[in-house]
Parts: structure tokens; sequence; C-alpha cells
């Protein structure tokens, strides 16, 4: 649901108020019951977050965890270095 801003004709006084977009728009202020009018919106700019979205979030085959006993170019299975 969008955030819709609206500001009274008498008082001034400005709000925010979460809506349906078939909602009708709201015409009284909660303050002093004046005139609302709606304000145009920029609305929310989109928020990456993380290290990368393609890289992460949608990637089907995700990398295989390091192996932490491997020595020297080696594989735990070989002895010394292995071509692996």
């Amino acid at each position: 649901m969008p955030t819709y801003g609206y500001k009274c004709e008498k008082c001034g006084h400005q709000f925010e108020e979460l809506q349906a977009m078939s909602a009708p728009a709201l015409k009284k202020c909660p303050e002093c019951e004046g005139k609302l009018k709606r304000l145009i919106s920029g609305g929310a700019g989109l928020i990456f977050k993380g290290k990368g979205f393609y890289s992460t979030d949608y990637k089907k085959n995700p990398p295989a965890a390091k192996d932490s006993s491997k020595k020297n170019g080696g594989c735990s299975g070989c002895p010394g270095a292995c071509s692996h």
C-alpha cells in the first residue's frame, strides 16, 4: 500500500497516511478538521542491500564453500601439492 502525504489548508499540519490505492482521499485534518490537500510525493527509492543484487539473490548455483583443509594448493586426500 502506498503512503500519501496530506497538508491542511487551514492550520498547515502535514502528515502521511498509509492507504490502499482504491481508498478515497482524506478530507478533514485530524488536528483542526480543516480541509486537506493531498500532496504529490516522489515515492520511495529502490534500495539495494548487501554485496550485490544479481550475484547473491538469484544465482542458481551458489559457490561452494572453501575447503579449509587444503594446504599448499593440495587437497586433504592427497599428499603434497596436487593438481585438483
